[in-house]
This record gives structure tokens, sequence and C-alpha cells, in this order.
């Protein structure tokens, strides 16, 4: 059964303090179009300049998820994101008057509320989810991060942290599904520890942070004059307590484990950035925002890959990313000059790797040193191009429409013949891509050995 996109069916608003720029804002929540998909509007701005949530425009990652677009951004989306994700909606626009959602109580059920409020409404629009067949994971090694995501019917998430703290230690929980989002953690709330805040405030930072809208986690046997210390810092009248839980200000928990709860909900948040739904199983250790959104990336790369072999490659096999037809539709070459038999790898915007299988019926071996067949250097140097033609016309919307011109190839080094028989291999990397223009490197190998390389400077064109 197909189902549709969702948007908010009225308009709500809420107004509250920047955790970070301590900044008074509002923001405000509109229904969007059934194709719009999650977009931020700083009305506060010239022209007031529309940002779309999604990772390609991330541009901060240090203090939360910050979005933007030229010279226009919004921090700390996070708990809103996670909010919107966890009621699945889809299409929304949200209006804000400042550079930074308000961070609430620090978590997102008030953000929730008002969209509840508001009233979730179908669209007609079918939702379209990434799916995958094999397992996909993840790991960083300087940060101790390992995510693993299994093929599944429904988004379900698993989360393990274990910051070897006496209150804290390791805490585990999962997501069975979305309908546990709102009841088991929109509530969960952002935390701290006190080292942490006091250099963040000594720095000049986190200016709307209070002991109201974090859990700050004290250190064991805190003295009276640290407290008292935390007390002018926060510029309190009260005396500042801890709770049997390492609290301070005695703050009760809302979940027993609600600093790993609260993980799920950075976590929804920032994968609402993919611009679409998942249907996986996440298990993840340990991550925060910054592998959330390296996960994210590499997540997105899969996307396009599927979306590309979706309209191009008409039978599916695991093997080859793109078969003869799929480049056919893509390159206007043909034979006996189109040199690549398939590809077999493909990052997008990153990487291709291309096979041409050479046999003796090639029509160049009939007058190519005839009696010693060799396959002539300017067609290894064409098949790469071709490779590189794939994935520079990948950037457009419609590659039919265009075709890419090599306007420079140097440094080209040819190490050993190709003779029938060979199968050509060619791996070509992205030096930078634009728009119009772009570098590349290629090489060509049989095996292991390399036989061919350069340096390939392309423009894309119109037919």
């Amino acid at each position: 059964m197909t189902e549709n996109k969702h948007t908010i069916r009225g308009e709500v608003s809420y107004t509250g303090i920047g955790l970070h720029s301590g900044e008074i804002t509002t923001i405000r929540f509109r229904p969007a179009g059934k194709d719009d998909g999650i977009i931020f509007i700083r009305i506060d701005l010239p022209d007031k300049p529309e940002i779309p949530a999604d990772i390609d425009h991330v541009v901060d990652i240090s203090r939360g998820t910050t979005i933007g677009i030229k010279n226009a951004s919004v921090g700390t989306i996070e708990h809103v994101l996670s909010a919107i994700k966890g009621l699945n909606i889809d299409n929304i626009r949200i209006e804000i008057d400042g550079p930074e959602a308000p961070v609430a109580d620090g978590s997102p059920i008030c953000f929730l509320n008002l969209l509840k409020t508001a009233g979730v409404v179908e669209q007609d629009s079918p939702r379209v989810y990434f799916e995958f067949e094999e397992p996909i994971s993840f790991s960083a090694e300087a940060e101790n991060v390992d995510i693993v995501i299994l093929p599944s019917s429904e988004l379900k998430v698993t989360f393990l942290i274990d910051y070897k703290h006496p209150y804290l230690g390791t805490q585990y929980t999962w997501l069975p599904s979305l309908e546990s989002y709102e009841k088991e953690f929109a509530g969960a709330r952002t935390f701290c520890f006190i080292k942490e805040i006091l250099q963040l405030k000594e720095m000049g930072l986190i200016k709307g942070g209070s002991l109201e809208n974090a859990l700050v986690i004290a250190e064991p046997d805190m003295s009276d004059e640290e407290l008292k210390h935390l007390q002018d810092v926060f510029g309190y009248h009260q005396p500042v307590t801890v709770s049997s839980e390492g609290i301070l200000n005695s703050h009760p928990l809302r979940y027993h484990n609600e600093f790993v709860r609260h993980k799920v909900v950075d976590l929804l948040g920032d994968i609402a950035l993919l611009g679409m739904p998942i249907k996986g199983h996440i298990l993840a250790a340990r991550s925060g925002h910054k592998t959330n959104v390296e996960l994210v990336k590499k997540l997105r790369t899969l996307q396009k890959k599927n979306e590309l072999q979706k309209i191009y490659q008409k039978k599916r096999d695991k093997e080859v990313v793109f078969d003869t037809n799929a480049i056919m539709r893509i390159l206007p070459h043909r034979y006996p000059f189109l040199l690549v038999d398939k590809i077999i790898d493909f990052i997008p915007d990153e990487k291709i790797v291309g096979i041409k299988n050479v046999t003796i019926n090639e029509q160049f071996f009939q007058g190519h040193f005839p009696g010693h067949p060799i396959m002539p250097g300017v067609l290894i140097v064409e098949g790469m191009a071709q490779t590189g033609g794939i994935m520079l016309l990948n950037q457009l919307e419609d590659p039919t429409k265009y075709v890419a011109y090599f306007a420079a190839i140097d440094g080209v080094k040819f190490r050993r013949p190709v003779l029938p028989g060979d199968t050509l291999r060619y791996e070509m990397t992205a030096i930078s891509l634009k728009k119009s223009v772009a570098k590349m490197h290629g090489e060509a190998y049989i095996g292991s050995e390399k036989v061919c390389e350069g340096d390939f400077l392309a423009r894309i064109m119109e037919k």
C-alpha cells in the first residue's frame, strides 16, 4: 500500500532564547507544498532567504547542527527537525527571525506539541523511502563511533553510550518505531558535563544556556565553594544543588536513561537531513552530531547512486552499477566508439570505475599493427574520458540533454600495451567538480598492473 506525504494543517509559533547566541527568536511553522521538503526561512534578512534542511546545506556541526545558504544560516535545528521527523512530517515551512532556533527546555517536546496543535494532514504525493538490501556500516575511529544500518520494514534505532563517568556510565535504549517517539523519547533533554559548561561560559558561548534548559552533570563530591561559583556564573539567587543522580539543581529525570534517549532524539533530527525517510534499523554506539552528519553524507551518496540506477539500469545486477544499455542512455557514444562496457563502482561526485573487455573482434585491430594487435593508446584515454563523462553528467538533472567535452588531457603516461583478451579497468577520481568545468585524474589497469594514467579537464555543454 502506497503511503503519502504529510504536512501541517495550520500555523503555530514559539518564542524563546537560543542556546548559543542568547538571542530571543520566534519560530513559526507553516504548511508546505506536497514536494517542498523541510525549509527554513530567515524572515529577518533581506529577500527572506530560504534554506533547505538537507545535508547539502549543512555548514557547521561544532555546536549542534547549522544549515546555511550564502550569508544566511540557522543554527541548533536538530530538536526542531527531530520533532518533525517524530511526527512523520515530510513538508513544512519554518519561518525564523534570528540565527538560531529556540532551545526551549532542551528537548523537542515543545515543538512536537506545537505541531500536533497545528494538525498533521495527508498530501497527494507518494512518500519515497531510502531502502537498501545490504547492511551499511560507518565507523569513526577518532571518535570511537560505530554505526550499522540493517534493512528493515520501518525505522528503528538501537543506541549505546558509555561515558565512563560516575553519574552516567553506560546506557542503552531502542526505538522500535516512530510510534514510540512522542511518549518515550521526545521529552529527553540535552545534557552536558559541568567541566564543559564552565569552559563554554568562560569562552563567552552558550549565552542562552542555563540549568533550566539542559541537564548538567556534576562531578562527585563537589565542594560548597564550587557550587557557589556555579551560582555566580549563572547569576542565580538561590544556591545550586546536586541531586542523588548527579544533576545540578536537582532536576528529576524524565526517563531512567534520559541521556541515551536524547542521543536518539539528536540522531533522528540529523537523519532528517537526508531529505527522505529511512527504512532501516540503525545500531549506533557513542555517535554525536559530527558522526551523525557523516553518516547522512554516506547515505546521501548511496541515495544518489540508487536514483541513477532506477533511471538508467532496467535490470538490477548487484555486481554492476550501469550495464551497456544504461551507459548508452547517459552517453551519446555508440559502437564502434563506445569504449566502456559497464560501470562496477560509482561514488557520485567522487569516483567511478568502468570496465572494457578488449577482444580480437575490435575494429581497430584490423589496421593497428596488423599481425601484432595492440589497442591504440588514444582509445584507452578515450575510454577513461567516457567513464569520467558519466560521473560529470550525473550532476545534471537531465544528462541526456548535455555532453561532456574534454578540453585538456595532461600528464598522460603509457606503461604497457593492451592486447586482445585483456580486461581494462578505468578508475576516474574527481579533483574538482563545478557546474560546467571539472578536473579528474584517471588511471587504467589490467588486474593490479597500471597501464595508463593522466589528468583530464572537461566542460559540460548542451547538445
